[in-house]
């Protein structure tokens, strides 16, 4: 099985080169989803976070108010650390388990913080997706709903694309359409096919 580790600055279209590489057969690990799902009530990872920052994190039906959480993190380094070092033990025991009852010939770890996290140790090779730096707050903020402020400040709390680039094995650009996208996807793909 080979393993691709995707990542990218927030807004620069991870999502849309996943899903890209899915279509071509690859089977996709949306590490954002597996960290949403080892907070859910009930589980651990939710329990250490109250223990952490306050019940006050919870919404009335007893779920993560992620609202609340962001706010705390993306303002302080300090309490992202804090929180990555309690998410990042939980999803990585997650991605392994899934990674070991996977039967697909290529899986895609989709990663946001792909080096920062150390998830790109356990990939054979990084992809990291680009876009125009200018047009990522609008993209983000179109998105979440965001402002282009909250939008620029998490951007700013991210490698660079510039570094993520420099570390990458393959750079999909997606400043132009997704055809343009879909072609660089396509052509990277077929190099994995003939390993």
């Amino acid at each position: 099985m080979r393993i691709i580790g995707l990542t990218g600055t927030i807004g620069s279209g991870k999502s849309a080169v996943a899903g890209m590489l899915a279509e071509l057969g690859a089977e996709v690990i949306d590490t954002d989803k597996v960290a949403r799902e080892v907070v859910e009530p009930g589980t651990p990872g939710l329990k250490k976070l109250v223990e952490t920052w306050g019940e006050s994190l919870l919404t009335g039906d007893g779920s993560l108010d992620r609202e609340k959480l962001a706010a705390i993190v993306f303002a302080d380094e300090g309490q992202r650390r804090r929180l990555n070092s309690i998410l990042h033990p939980l999803i990585g025991a997650e991605v392994a388990a899934r990674l070991a009852a996977s039967r697909a010939p290529a899986v895609v770890l989709e990663v946001p913080l792909l080096f920062e996290s150390g998830f790109d140790k356990m990939a054979h090779e990084c992809w990291v997706v680009t876009a125009d730096e200018d047009s990522l707050p609008k993209r983000i903020a179109a998105r979440d709903g965001a402002g282009e402020d909250a939008a620029r400040a998490r951007i700013a709390s991210q490698m660079s694309q510039e570094e993520k680039a420099r570390r990458a094995d393959v750079v999909i650009d997606n400043s132009g359409t997704l055809a343009q996208t879909r072609t660089q996807v396509t052509e990277a793909w077929r190099k994995i096919e003939k390993l």
